[in-house]
């Protein structure tokens, strides 16, 4: 007995600096870029699900994971020093929230993982091979879903029976908004239905264009996305109420900021699912193996606030139909 307490003893000794050397052995921090090319107060409910999904799988900041936030503001010709500033930074995966950002890292040619928080065509942009195949270093959430913008349409016109002309609001320089107006012309044939496309590439041209809009009588507008109208959401929002006329936008917090109606993917969903790419990536999984996802939630909302503004009544139907209705 002697003996053997004699060997524990000793292997007690011989352990302990062990113990406390792995004590000692700091947690590994990972890096995350998260570069956006709007701002983020805009975006602030989508980045609030995305560290939500990390934290779910584990990650804590200032513990075991450091997000690096970068904004340009609307200004892209900022993204570039954005994207060498993140490199400099060696950060382990850059998050791109939006198009715009996903072009400026895919133009830089940067090795490091990229995991696309939204893209409306990562196909069509050159981002990606393939959804199930991307082959390079971009990978991650992609917003396009077919009949996406005819849904859209389709709503306007149950709100207003004898729809007949549709200002489209949008820019063709950005990513999806070409494929969203061919679907769209062929639902508005189907529903009798003839758009007037106002292109917005400078956030200047909002009030100009719903003039147009005005002026060529218009009975309804429909917002796409792009960088110019995410940087003014609450000027159009604004004119379309004080312009009289009901228009649908692509996502809640269109509505929740006062416009009538709102129906696309969830855009919050998207970057919460950005964090299993994340997680994944820092697991040691390179992006050409995990496939592009489309959206799986989509949201109607409804503001009655604002319908009560522009003297419309909202039919029972779509009321029924709606995932949120502001009152």
């Amino acid at each position: 007995m002697r003996l053997i307490r004699l060997v524990v003893l000793a292997l007690g000794v011989l352990v302990a600096p062990l113990a406390g050397e792995a004590q000692r052995q700091p947690t590994k921090v990972h890096r995350i870029g998260l570069l956006g090319g709007g701002s983020a107060s805009t975006n602030a409910a989508r980045i609030d699900a995305f560290r939500q999904g990390l934290r779910e799988l584990g990650y804590l900041e200032g513990k075991n994971v450091a997000i690096e936030e970068r904004w340009s503001e609307g200004k892209a010709n900022l993204l570039p020093a954005l994207v060498a500033e993140l490199v400099r930074l060696k950060v382990d995966v850059i998050v791109s929230a939006g198009p715009t950002v996903t072009r400026a890292l895919k133009q830089a040619n940067v090795s490091t993982p990229v995991v696309m928080g939204f893209d409306d065509d990562p196909v069509g942009s050159g981002f990606v091979s393939s959804l199930a195949r991307p082959g390079g270093n971009i990978t991650g959430l992609s917003s396009l879903s077919p009949g996406l913008s005819a849904k859209q349409l389709e709503l306007l016109k149950e709100l207003i029976p004898r729809l007949s002309r549709v200002a489209v609001l949008g820019s063709l320089i950005h990513p999806g908004t070409t494929q969203s107006l061919q679907e769209m012309e062929t639902a508005a044939r189907a529903l009798g239905v003839q758009l007037q496309y106002l292109d917005v590439v400078d956030p200047k041209q909002i009030e100009m264009a719903f003039e147009t809009a005005r002026k060529e009588r218009a009975d309804a507008v429909l917002v796409l996305t792009s960088i110019a109208t995410n940087l003014r959401q609450r000027q159009i929002v604004d004119l379309a109420v004080k312009s009289r006329l009901p228009a649908i936008y692509f996502t809640k917090e269109w509505a929740e900021a006062g416009g009538l109606l709102a129906y696309g993917a969830n855009y919050a969903d998207l970057f919460h699912r950005a964090a299993t790419y994340v997680h994944k990536i820092l697991k040691g999984a390179k992006p050409a193996d995990l496939p592009v996802e489309q959206p799986t939630k989509f949201e109607f909302v409804i503001n009655l606030k604002t319908a009560k503004k522009l003297g419309r009544t909202i039919p029972q139907s779509l009321l029924l139909r709606a995932d949120h209705v502001i009152e």
